[in-house]
Protein backbone atom coordinates (compact mmCIF):
# COMPACT_ATOMS: atom_id res chain seq x y z
CA UNK A 1 0.00 0.00 0.00
CA UNK A 2 1.27 3.36 -0.90
CA UNK A 3 0.78 4.86 2.63
CA UNK A 4 3.06 2.98 4.23
CA UNK A 5 5.83 5.28 3.77
CA UNK A 6 3.90 7.83 5.35
CA UNK A 7 3.00 6.28 7.89
CA UNK A 8 6.55 6.36 9.21
CA UNK A 9 7.27 9.64 8.56
CA UNK A 10 4.89 10.61 11.48
CA UNK A 11 6.16 11.37 14.94
CA UNK A 12 4.17 9.43 16.55
CA UNK A 13 4.72 6.00 16.79
CA UNK A 14 3.92 2.95 19.42
CA UNK A 15 5.01 -0.47 19.87
CA UNK A 16 2.90 -3.50 20.95
CA UNK A 17 3.48 -6.61 22.59
CA UNK A 18 1.61 -9.70 21.62
CA UNK A 19 -1.84 -9.84 22.86
CA UNK A 20 -2.20 -6.25 23.43
CA UNK A 21 -5.55 -4.41 23.23
CA UNK A 22 -4.84 -0.97 21.67
CA UNK A 23 -8.55 0.13 22.42
CA UNK A 24 -12.25 -1.82 23.29
CA UNK A 25 -15.35 -1.36 21.41
CA UNK A 26 -17.20 1.61 22.81
CA UNK A 27 -14.05 3.45 24.00
CA UNK A 28 -13.90 7.24 22.78
CA UNK A 29 -11.77 7.74 19.73
CA UNK A 30 -9.84 10.95 18.54
CA UNK A 31 -6.81 9.23 16.81
CA UNK A 32 -7.00 6.44 14.03
CA UNK A 33 -3.94 4.11 13.35
CA UNK A 34 -1.58 3.53 10.69
CA UNK A 35 0.08 -0.42 10.86
CA UNK A 36 4.19 0.03 9.86
CA UNK A 37 4.65 -3.88 11.32
CA UNK A 38 2.72 -7.14 12.37
CA UNK A 39 -0.39 -7.39 12.38
CA UNK A 40 -4.38 -6.14 14.49
CA UNK A 41 -7.03 -7.59 14.58
CA UNK A 42 -10.34 -5.82 15.03
CA UNK A 43 -13.19 -8.04 16.80
CA UNK A 44 -16.25 -7.44 18.02
CA UNK A 45 -16.43 -9.72 21.04
CA UNK A 46 -14.70 -13.43 20.00
CA UNK A 47 -15.45 -12.97 16.32
CA UNK A 48 -12.47 -11.56 14.11
CA UNK A 49 -14.06 -8.98 11.68
CA UNK A 50 -10.49 -7.87 9.97
CA UNK A 51 -6.68 -8.67 9.88
CA UNK A 52 -4.91 -5.25 9.18
CA UNK A 53 -0.62 -6.02 8.18
CA UNK A 54 1.38 -3.56 7.41
CA UNK A 55 0.29 -0.33 5.31
CA UNK A 56 -3.30 -0.92 6.63
CA UNK A 57 -5.23 1.42 8.60
CA UNK A 58 -8.09 1.01 11.30
CA UNK A 59 -9.72 3.53 13.66
CA UNK A 60 -10.86 5.84 10.76
CA UNK A 61 -14.48 6.11 12.01
CA UNK A 62 -13.62 7.18 15.06
CA UNK A 63 -11.88 10.47 13.96
CA UNK A 64 -14.26 11.47 11.21
CA UNK A 65 -17.57 11.72 12.99
CA UNK A 66 -15.94 11.54 16.57
CA UNK A 67 -17.89 8.14 17.35
CA UNK A 68 -17.02 5.65 19.95
CA UNK A 69 -14.86 2.82 18.49
CA UNK A 70 -17.32 0.00 16.89
CA UNK A 71 -14.45 -2.66 17.40
CA UNK A 72 -11.92 -3.99 19.81
CA UNK A 73 -8.34 -3.60 18.00
CA UNK A 74 -5.76 -5.94 19.30
CA UNK A 75 -1.58 -7.09 18.32
CA UNK A 76 -1.85 -11.20 17.53
CA UNK A 77 2.20 -10.42 17.05
CA UNK A 78 4.47 -7.87 18.00
CA UNK A 79 3.26 -4.67 16.08
CA UNK A 80 4.65 -1.20 15.59
CA UNK A 81 1.69 1.43 14.49
CA UNK A 82 1.92 5.37 13.72
CA UNK A 83 -0.92 7.25 15.78
CA UNK A 84 -2.88 9.81 13.55
CA UNK A 85 -4.63 12.52 14.85
CA UNK A 86 -7.20 14.82 13.94
CA UNK A 87 -4.34 17.41 12.94
CA UNK A 88 -2.03 14.90 11.56
CA UNK A 89 -5.69 13.14 9.54
CA UNK A 90 -6.39 16.28 8.06
CA UNK A 91 -2.50 17.73 7.18
CA UNK A 92 -2.53 13.77 5.42
CA UNK A 93 -5.79 13.75 3.46
CA UNK A 94 -5.02 17.28 2.17
CA UNK A 95 -1.11 16.65 1.18
CA UNK A 96 -1.41 13.28 -0.09
CA UNK A 97 -4.55 12.57 -2.11
CA UNK A 98 -3.68 8.65 -1.83
CA UNK A 99 -3.74 8.39 2.25
CA UNK A 100 -7.32 9.58 1.51
CA UNK A 101 -8.12 6.82 -1.21
CA UNK A 102 -6.28 4.60 1.02
CA UNK A 103 -8.36 5.12 4.38
CA UNK A 104 -12.14 5.42 2.26
CA UNK A 105 -10.80 1.68 0.76
CA UNK A 106 -10.05 0.70 4.41
CA UNK A 107 -13.34 1.82 5.19
CA UNK A 108 -15.45 0.37 2.45
CA UNK A 109 -13.67 -2.99 3.51
CA UNK A 110 -14.64 -2.46 6.94
CA UNK A 111 -18.24 -2.14 5.62
CA UNK A 112 -18.40 -4.80 3.79
CA UNK A 113 -16.85 -7.05 6.32
CA UNK A 114 -19.52 -6.06 8.85
CA UNK A 115 -22.10 -6.41 6.59
CA UNK A 116 -21.38 -10.00 5.85
CA UNK A 117 -21.64 -10.63 9.70
CA UNK A 118 -25.10 -9.36 9.64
Amino acid sequence: MAVRGVFSGLGTTRSLDTGEILFHAGDSGNEMYGVISGTMELRRGDRVVQSVGPGGTFGELAIIDSSERTLTAITIEPSEIAVIGRRDFLFLVGETPMFAIDVMRSMATLIRDLAVET
